[in-house]
């Protein structure tokens, strides 16, 4: 496994990070989770992603359950705060009060005193940006957060808070976490040179495209038995199960192969090539999952092979 420091900070992230997204508290029964968990951890893998809205809370308790066994300092651990958590107008959002109330509410529910990183889970416009920063702030002079971070925010809505809490003398956003992949490249126009300007680092979620990018799905044929696609409220896999998306997963197999990779592993190397990212954050519902995915780190993309895959892509 191989690290990158994460943004302009002096932290240090695995390449290839394990989330918690859709699977862990629900979907995926907790023994799997628990030792997806434990072969990436054994694999050098030190970044764990989770939110309190998974599963309502439920992922956290897995993860934190999972990674007891562990010192604290040997693991990255984030977490998030903005979707509803219950019925309440007070609820959601990324109010001080809401901010506050969730960063315990996580804390207890992971069994840390602390969490590495906090993301804003979208961005809130009905609460000042001024107020979720400081909210922010107050939580990293506490100790009880180390780095703030962001996700899914446009660039004009970092750029915007980045010179707010220079101004304000308030601790800055670090990292971002955006979806990314060959399928979706949305964050290359404005979100990675806004993030380069800043020293803010990509953590980048759904660089598989679902599973897209695995090549388990077939054009005109089921969705593998119990695969994501496979459930009636996933099967589009948002809207990235398209015929279109399939062809271009077909001509990637061959690239894939001519660099005795597997197209997963293609996948993850190309989000790689990036230098603004940090790591690539992977789900997994097995331990052999976590296993394969690892092998792409540190795995050097030539040009050539570059060129293809973008003429492909295009």
């Amino acid at each position: 496994m191989e690290y990158r420091r994460l943004g302009k900070t002096g932290l240090k992230v695995s390449e290839i990070s394990l989330g918690s997204w859709l699977t862990y508290g629900g979907y995926v029964e907790e023994q799997n989770a628990t030792a997806s968990i434990d072969k990436a951890y054994d694999l050098g893998v030190n970044f764990f992603d989770t939110a309190n809205v998974y599963m309502r809370g439920e992922a956290e308790i897995v993860v934190g359950n999972a990674l007891k066994k562990y010192t604290r300092d040997s693991y990255v651990l984030a977490t998030k705060v903005f979707w509803p958590m219950g019925d309440g107008p007070n609820d959601r959002g990324l109010s001080r009060k809401h901010v506050i109330e969730q960063c315990h509410a996580s804390l207890k529910r992971l069994n840390t005193d602390y969490v590495d990183i906090y993301y804003c889970h979208r961005f809130d416009p009905e609460t000042p940006l001024e107020e979720t920063l400081r909210a922010l702030d107050d939580l990293v002079r506490q100790g009880k957060i180390l780095y703030v971070g962001v996700s899914e925010w446009t660039a004009e809505q970092i750029s915007e808070a980045v010179l707010l809490a220079d101004k304000k003398l308030l601790d800055r956003i670090v990292v971002n976490q955006p979806q990314y992949s060959m399928l979706e490249r949305y964050i290359e126009k404005e979100v990675l040179p806004v993030s380069e300007k800043h020293g803010i680092g990509q953590v980048v979620w759904s660089p598989l495209a679902q599973g897209v990018l695995t090549g388990k799905y077939q054009k005109g044929a089921k969705a593998p038995e119990g695969s994501r696609a496979s459930q009636e409220k996933y099967n589009s896999l948002f809207g990235l199960l398209t015929d279109e998306n399939l062809d271009k997963v077909e001509l990637l197999k061959g690239v894939a192969a001519d660099n005795d990779l597997s197209l997963a592993n293609l996948a993850l190397a190309w989000i790689l090539r990036q230098k603004n990212v940090a790591s690539a954050l992977v789900g997994a519902s097995r331990p052999e999952q976590v296993e394969q995915n690892v092998k792409a780190s540190g795995v050097k993309l030539t040009e050539e092979t570059l060129t293809r895959i973008e003429e492909i892509l295009k």
